[in-house]
């Protein structure tokens, strides 16, 4: 008996060891695998380094380039690079866990390998020849370095791999993660999304927006948001407007400081006629934003309504769906989610479904399908790069007019002195009459659109009498200066397009409208401005905290005081600046994602009791609580929740401090001077290498960062050679 029980002991540790060792190991074998590489090719590319770190790439031809700069972000920051490669596997999960579960399910219910893979044929030679050549430079820097690969035949990818990107991340740019989440978890949809805000009376230039708000469309927020605020600030300013017979452009993008959406400074110079400086994002073969000699653009985020959901009827089992009376076959997949948990990785099964609408879900609630702009397609890939060949506003204005980037305002600006806003948003060509604000039938195939509204029809303002365009994130309405507002009877209600104003809008269209020259100076100084408009949230939440009756609680009595001294200014000079920065940013948050507002008296409280936990005092100065830190970095910041010098969102260190990781990211000011030559500079909070701590470019941009200032951008390839602090030849 004892025997038998040793052997059955035995046998249970060796069925226990033998788990322990396929779950720490299946994933790799049974995971989706790398297709075939790139056609053999030869490539070769010239990375120069500038003395921040900044690669220059050079290549015979634009694949030569799109090698070159994978090669040298993989020299930068091979991490992220390879979180985004596993998300186009569906394996994520398997580096973060949970989390990066929640993206492989996104990646098989988009379906965003098939449609990879079903439209690749619709791109033109030269990019997939671009893919492949950017494949190639991922494959050749993990051949080069198999100790910094995360996951067992991650490598090699290929062209479809990285168009595999574009299609999985572009959706939730304009909020799909916020309409998935709530449907997949059950919940209700509508209340959870809070609702657009449509004015019932046009308020006139520089005044509060929307004072009389009633309910429109739910409105989701934007990918990278971080449960706050998500944005940019953008200004283009004419060579009449400049003082000085100058055209600007200045792009201030705000994004997390690092992951997949953190941006990622280069310039590129291909003998085929591509020459452009600018920022891209991890997985990308060129740049999203930035200048080329003639002409240049950058992007704010935008709101309009990009989604449908449509409620299925189904019968028992969703089996079958009804569409036109008609009983048709629910389509659906079995998926397995690796799911990293301590040194195992679990495999988690999970179904996605999939009607004629597009991707649905089984819920309690019912079954739904989501249909959104830009479905089933890979055309955003071939927009970006015309949009990296043009050369003057007409090659521009066809590039933007294939409709392949679904959202994001563009601002624009060229040598000719041509300044243009375009509220870009490929907005569903719905029919009138159904109730699209709520949750459709999917019965009638009639509501199933199939594109988007014209080019032609998209908000526009070029070359304004103001002499300026802007956004912040704003309504459309107001993007340049008095007597150049568009129409709103122009804008129908069906695109859903948000007519709200942020802090930013409020405080850029005042400082801009303002009399005079918009010269270089008085430009910086509206980017930099960390004023506050005490109007929409701000007013009402420093209204709420002084109609407090707080006579029994002395301490917050005294936080209330210190408040209603505040200059509405987060510059780092006033008292009140961490309080009032604090008790903001729960308010700004809600506003933006058009949510109710938060209690002011449970905010005053938070923001003193935080203050007096770590620093003793209420009125420590801004600059001790808001921080710009990486690595041995540590920088005292300004700025605000919503003000042009954003310090977004943060994290809180275990010393109290806040370490800002969303806000002001990557900032370029391009100007054209009478010459007609192309000059730039810009900034960045940390530097070229965020995650290699032993590089001497990790966070070297963080001191001009916080002291408002710039580096030179060097653009020529004479100044690139006067300027490179190293060179190297890079091919397969």
């Amino acid at each position: 008996m004892v025997k038998w029980a040793k052997r059955a002991g035995w046998t249970t540790l060796g069925v226990t060891l033998t788990a322990m060792v396929v779950l720490a190991s299946w994933e790799p074998f049974f995971a989706e695998q790398p297709g075939p590489p790139p056609p053999a090719r030869h490539y070769s590319a010239e990375i120069t380094r500038d003395t921040f770190g900044v690669p220059h790439i050079h290549g015979t031809t634009d694949a030569d380039t799109a090698f070159g700069t994978a090669f040298a972000h993989a020299e930068d920051d091979f991490a992220t690079l390879q979180d985004v490669v596993a998300m186009t596997r569906g394996r994520y999960g398997a580096i973060a866990g949970k989390d990066g579960a929640g993206v492989d399910f996104a990646y098989h219910w988009l379906g965003a390998r098939q449609t990879a893979r079903s439209q690749m044929n619709t791109l033109s030679p030269e990019v997939r020849s671009v893919l492949d050549g950017y494949a190639s430079g991922l494959n050749r820097y993990a051949a080069l370095h198999p100790g910094e690969v995360k996951l067992a035949r991650l490598f090699p990818v290929n062209g479809e791999d990285v168009a595999t990107g574009f299609v999985l991340r572009l959706p939730f740019f304009f909020g799909l993660d916020r309409v998935l989440a709530p449907l997949s978890e059950g919940k209700p949809l509508l209340p959870e999304h809070g609702a657009a805000l449509v004015p019932t009376k046009t308020a006139a230039l520089g005044e509060p927006f929307g004072e009389d708000l009633v309910p429109a469309r739910p409105m989701p927020l934007p990918m990278g948001a971080d449960a706050s605020m998500s944005g940019s600030n953008a200004f283009a300013i004419s060579p009449k407007r400049s003082g000085d017979n100058t055209t600007r452009l200045l792009s201030n993008s705000h994004q997390p400081y690092r992951g997949g959406v953190a941006w990622y400074e280069l310039a590129i110079d291909s003998d085929q006629g591509t020459h452009f400086a600018g920022a891209t994002f991890p997985g990308s073969p060129f740049p999203f934003l930035g200048h080329n000699e003639t002409l240049g653009w950058t992007n704010t985020v935008n709101r309009p309504d990009m989604i449908d959901v449509y409620k299925l009827e189904v019968d028992a089992g969703a089996q079958h769906y009804k569409l036109d009376g008609q009983w048709r076959p629910l389509e659906q997949a079995r998926i397995w989610l690796p799911v990293k948990f301590g040194p195992f990785t679990l495999p988690i099964p999970r179904t996605v479904w999939r009607s004629a609408h597009g991707p649905a879900l089984v819920t309690p609630r019912g079954t739904f399908a989501v249909r959104y702009a830009g479905i089933d397609s890979v055309k955003s890939i071939e927009q970006y790069y015309r949009l990296n060949k043009a050369r003057d506003f007409g090659e521009w204005s066809a590039a933007m007019a294939l409709q392949g980037v679904p959202a994001t305002n563009f601002i624009y600006a060229d040598k000719a002195g041509t300044i243009a806003y375009v509220y870009n948003a490929a907005m569903p060509d719905r029919k009138a009459g159904p109730d699209w604000r709520g949750v459709l039938p999917g019965t009638d195939s009639s509501l199933i659109w199939q594109g988007p509204i014209p080019y032609a029809s998209y908000p526009k303002v070029i070359n304004p009498a103001s002499g300026f365009v802007f956004n912040s994130n704003n309504t459309p309405l107001l993007a340049a200066g008095p007597g150049s507002e568009l129409d709103p009877a122009k804008i129908p209600a069906i695109w859903g397009v948000e007519l709200d104003m942020t802090n930013r809008a409020r405080r850029a269209v005042k400082l801009l409208s303002e009399a005079g020259p918009i010269t270089r100076e008085r430009l910086l100084t509206i980017k930099f401005d960390t004023g506050y408009e005490r109007a929409g949230y701000v007013a009402w939440m420093l209204d709420g905290v002084a109609k407090l009756d707080l006579r029994n609680e002395p301490g917050l009595q005294k936080a209330q005081a210190l408040l209603a001294s505040w200059d509405l200014t987060a510059d780092g000079k006033g008292g009140a600046d961490a309080l009032a920065v604090m008790v903001l940013e729960e308010a700004m948050s809600r506003s933006y994602s058009l949510k109710p507002l938060p209690d002011p008296k449970t905010e005053l409280a938070k923001a003193a009791a935080h203050l007096t936990k770590y620093f003793g005092r209420i009125d420590p100065p801004l600059g001790d609580l808001i921080r710009i830190r990486q690595g041995e970095v540590d920088l005292p910041d300004d700025g605000g929740g919503d003000t042009l010098r954003a310090a977004t969102s943060w994290d809180v260190s275990p010393d109290g401090r806040l370490s800002i990781k969303h806000g002001d990211s990557f900032i370029m000011l391009i100007e054209w001077g009478p010459d007609g030559k192309v000059r730039s500079e810009s900034i960045q909070p940390y530097g070229a290498a965020t995650t290699r701590p032993a590089s001497p470019h990790y966070a070297d941009q963080a001191p001009l960062f916080v002291a408002h200032r710039f580096k030179p951008v060097w653009f020529t390839r004479e100044d690139v050679a006067k300027h490179g602090t190293s060179h190297e030849v890079v091919t397969n």
